[in-house]
C-alpha cells in the first residue's frame, strides 16, 4: 500500500518549477554524469531543484554533490536502505517544486531536455507524464543492445506503453513527472513492493481518474549498466512483477502480458522436439533471431549492436517470461498470494 508522510498544508512553499527526485545506492559516479547533464541545460530552462536520496549507500555520494552546489540547487537526504520506493517517497515529501521528476540514477539528460518538459507541459497539461528511453553517446554495444530490446515492438517493447504499444500508455520509474498535489494524494508509491511498483502507481493514478501522457519530445539517455546475466534478473523479476500487479488490480493483466510467457513455452516445446524428432524444428529460433537481428540493425544501423541483439532479446523474453510463469503457478495456482516484498536488503537480487 501506499506511504508517505505528507506536508499537504495550504501554506507549504513551493520554490521551485519542479523537482528532480533521484534514489541512489552505490552509484556516486553515475549521479555524477546526472548532475553534469543538469548544469549543462540550455534554452529556456525553469527553476528546478535536484533531490538526491542516499538509500543506505556504503559508496556515498555527498562529495559528488558537494562538487555540483554552487551550480545547482541540491537537498541530499540520508535515509537506511529501504529501497528506490521508499526513497522517492522521502525526497517527493522534502520537494519544493510544483512538479516532481522521478529518474533513475543512470540516466543522463540531453541539454534540452527541461526546456521540452516546460514546453510540453504547457502544450498538453496532465496529471502525470512520462518520456521515452533512448541510447547516447557513450553508451556500450551491451548497452545499446539491451536499449533496443527494452523498446522493440517485437520483444516487451509493445506492453512497455507508447506510440506503437499494444496497450496505454504507462509511466515508468526512470523518467516520470507528476503533479506534487496529485503524487500525495495517491501516497506515493507502494514501499512494500519490491519490482513493479512504478507501473502500481500508474495503475492507481488511472483508477483515480487522473490523467496520463506521454511526452514524446522529453527523452533521457538511460545508460542501464547492466551485464546479460544482470538484465536476466531485472527482466526476470518484471514478470513475477506481472502476477503480482494482477492481483492488486484485478483486470490489469491483459492477454498481451501472457507473450512472452507463451514465447517461452512455446521455444522450449521447440526444444524438445528437436531432441525427439528432428532439427528441423531448429529453424524456428534461428529465423527469429535472424528477425532480430535485420529489425536492430534498421533500427541501430551497427551491425555489432544487432549481433548482441539477438542473445539480449532472447534473454529478455525468456527471462520476463520465466518470472511470469513461476509467479503466476505460486500466486495463481497454488494461491499463496503477494510474495513478501523485502525478506533481504532490497538490492540484494
Amino acid at each position: 500500500m501506499p506511504n508517505g508522510n505528507w506536508d499537504n498544508s495550504p501554506g507549504k512553499e513551493q520554490t521551485m518549477y519542479i523537482s528532480l527526485i533521484i534514489p541512489v545506492f552505490n552509484r556516486p559516479d553515475e549521479l555524477d554524469e546526472l548532475l553534469a547533464s543538469a548544469v549543462a541545460q540550455t534554452g529556456s530552462v525553469p527553476p528546478f531543484e535536484m533531490v538526491i536520496v542516499e538509500d543506505g549507500s556504503t559508496l556515498r555520494a555527498q562529495e559528488v554533490t558537494e562538487r555540483y552546489a554552487d551550480r545547482l540547487t541540491i537537498q541530499y537526504i540520508e535515509v537506511p536502505n529501504g529501497g528506490p520506493a521508499k526513497a522517492r517517497n522521502i525526497g517527493a515529501a522534502k520537494a519544493r517544486g510544483k512538479y516532481l521528476l522521478i529518474l533513475d540514477s543512470d540516466v543522463v539528460l540531453p541539454t534540452d531536455f527541461l526546456h521540452h518538459v516546460q514546453e510540453s507541459i504547457a502544450s498538453y497539461p496532465c496529471d502525470a507524464w512520462g518520456g521515452p528511453d533512448a541510447a547516447g553517446k557513450g553508451f556500450s554495444v551491451i548497452q545499446r543492445a539491451i536499449g533496443y530490446t527494452m523498446t522493440s515492438f517485437l520483444t516487451t517493447g509493445g506492453i512497455r506503453g507508447g506510440k506503437r504499444s499494444l496497450e496505454k500508455f504507462k509511466p515508468r520509474s526512470f523518467n516520470l513527472g507528476c503533479r506534487v498535489d496529485v503524487y500525495r494524494a495517491l501516497g506515493g508509491f507502494s514501499e512494500d513492493m519490491r519490482f513493479g511498483e512504478d507501473i502500481d502507481f500508474s495503475l492507481r493514478l488511472s483508477e483515480a481518474g487522473y490523467t496520463t501522457r506521454l511526452y514524446p519530445d522529453c527523452a533521457v539517455f538511460h545508460k542501464r549498466r547492466v551485464s546479460l546475466k544482470s538484465f536476466f534478473k531485472q527482466v526476470h523479476n518484471s514478470g513475477r512483477a506481472r502476477i503480482d500487479l494482477g492481483l492488486r488490480h484485478p483486470g490489469s493483466t491483459k492477454p498481451v502480458h501472457a507473450l512472452p510467457a507463451l514465447f517461452t513455452l512455446g521455444m522450449t516445446a521447440v526444444l524438445v522436439l528437436t531432441l525427439a524428432h528432428t532439427v528441423l524444428w531448429l529453424y524456428i529460433p534461428l529465423l527469429f533471431s535472424l528477425i532480430i537481428f535485420a529489425d536492430a540493425w534498421r533500427t541501430t544501423h551497427s551491425s555489432e549492436t544487432a549481433e548482441w541483439a539477438i542473445p539480449a532479446a532472447w534473454i529478455q523474453l525468456v527471462g520476463y517470461g520465466s518470472g511470469f510463469c513461476m509467479a503466476f503457478w505460486r500466486m495463481r495456482i497454488q494461491g499463496k498470494g503477494v510474495r513478501n516484498a523485502f525478506d533481504r536488503t532490497f538490492y540484494d537480487k
